[in-house]
This record gives structure tokens, sequence and C-alpha cells, in this order.
């Protein structure tokens, strides 16, 4: 059993009293009494990491005008970007564990807080660890995600804005359509078309709207999944738009498929690899 499946009805309050509790009881760094945290690895030797107040920091789970939610990281020692467990629940779990579930029917919309702390990791921990210039800005707690499962393992997400959301916290404005924000699948598990299916899921999810977005501006990557989508799908051409600015009315948003028949993107997918 792990993390998402032992403890799906741990909030993001849980998760912040865990948080303090534990800050609050931890030995001064200087004392030889430390608690460990077992490193697994694929070789008979075993890294044991020291648990102190200089490797173990705080991680802002939403953005700084949301509400308050953090999980505790622990990190190597004097390696402050690579997170090695979080402190879940009164213990800690290593971040594999925490992308991994025993259930072989998990699927569907990002609803609890543990699969909210899944989202964070793979859009925050393992895109910093990867240096990718796509680096997501932290996901607000109101935004609807879905995570993508394969073989037991999270291996993607992707997020969107629902019609009739607000833009944003001081607007009135709302979303006319529902609009694709962001898409990951893990470095590890790209080109084998799990891009593509993240976006059928998507307009699936949709099936009573004339029309679907994809924020702009599309991502190489991104660009070639959707060709191929549309060249599947002739019947979704004329439904899906790119989306250049909220609230996305008709003169704020574009074609795809004609936008990659005029070759608009053409110099943007060069030697790309679908993910």
């Amino acid at each position: 059993m792990y993390p998402v499946d032992i403890w799906p009805s741990v909030d993001c309050d849980d998760l912040l009293s865990a948080s303090n509790q534990y800050l609050s009881s931890m030995e001064p760094s200087s004392s030889e009494n430390h608690e460990w945290f077992d490193i697994r690895s694929n070789t008979p030797h075993h890294t044991k990491v020291a648990i102190t107040g200089s490797n173990v920091s705080r991680l802002q789970m939403f953005p700084d005008d949301q509400s308050e939610c953090t999980v505790l990281a622990l990190h190597p020692p004097g390696d402050p970007d690579k997170v090695l467990a979080l402190y879940l629940h009164g213990k800690w779990c290593s971040v594999e564990d925490v992308l991994t579930t025993s259930s072989k029917s998990r699927a569907g919309l990002v609803e609890s807080a543990m699969e909210r702390v899944i989202l964070f990791i793979l859009g925050q921990v393992l895109q910093k660890l990867a240096d990718s210039d796509m680096l997501f800005s932290l996901h607000p707690r109101t935004e609807c995600g879905k995570l993508l499962w394969m073989d037991g393992q999270a291996v993607g997400f992707y997020t969107f804005k629902q019609k009739g959301s607000l833009c944003g916290r001081w607007t009135a404005q709302s979303y006319l359509l529902p609009v694709l924000d962001t898409t990951l699948v893990r470095r590890c598990r790209r080109g084998r078309g799990f891009g593509l299916q993240m976006l059928s899921d998507f307009c699936s999810l949709f099936p009573g709207e004339e029309v679907v977005g994809l924020s702009s501006p599309l991502a190489p990557s991104m660009v070639s999944v959707c060709k191929r989508f549309l060249q599947q799908h002739e019947e979704q051409r004329e439904r899906l738009y790119e989306v250049a600015e909220a609230p996305g009315r008709w003169d704020q948003r574009r074609n795809i498929w004609m936008s990659i028949q005029l070759g608009r993107y053409s110099h943007r997918t060069d030697n790309v690899v679908c993910f």
C-alpha cells in the first residue's frame, strides 16, 4: 500500500498540521541522536541520510496568495534542489512511493490532497531535477487536473480551466470554453503516445461543448500531438482552438487545424519527439 492508497482523505489542514508538529519536535541540528532515512537502491548497499534541520524544508504547494498548504521535504546534505522524501501523515515517504499506487484501476480527476501532492511533485520537483526549460508556475488550488497512471505509476498529468470559472482572483470575467492549460509526461515515459492519450481524454470530458481550447503558446511537442490527433479525428478539426487570452472570445482564439495547414507552427516542430 502506498500513500495515495492509505491516506485518501488527508486534507491540506492535515498536511500543514503534520509539518508544524514535526518541525517543532525536531532535535537541534547539533544533536547526535538523529533520525535517519533509508534510501533504497538497486545495489546491495543502502544509504542512510540523517534528518536534521539543515536538510528539511517546507514546500509550498499553491501560489502565495492561495490558502496555505505545505509538505516537508528531505534533501541530501548540501543539495536543496533534490528531494528524497516527503513527510506525510507521520511518516517519511520516498518520492517514488508517493508516485506509486497499488490500485490497478486508479484514474480520474485530481480531487484529494494526496493527488494534489502527486501533481505538485510531477510539475515542480521532477521538472526542476530535469533542468527543463518548461517549468510550471504553481497550480492554483482551484484549478482542475487529471493524473495519468500507467502500471501503478503516476507518469503525467494535465490541468485545465473549466468553462465558467473565473479568469483570475481580481476579475469578474469567466472562461467561455474549457481550456487545456498545462500537460506533462515524465521524461522517462515520453515517446509512447501519452500526450495523444491526454489530449483525447480532455476532449472527451466535454462532449456537449461546441469548442474546446488549448492555452497559447503551444509547445512544439503539443503542436505535434495536435497534428497527430486531428489527423486521426477529423470530427475534432472544427472544435479545437488555441486560446491566446482569457476569457477566450472568438477574437482571442484561432483554429489549430487551420494554423497547422497554414504552416504557422512549422518552424517550431522540426525534430520534435512527441510526448
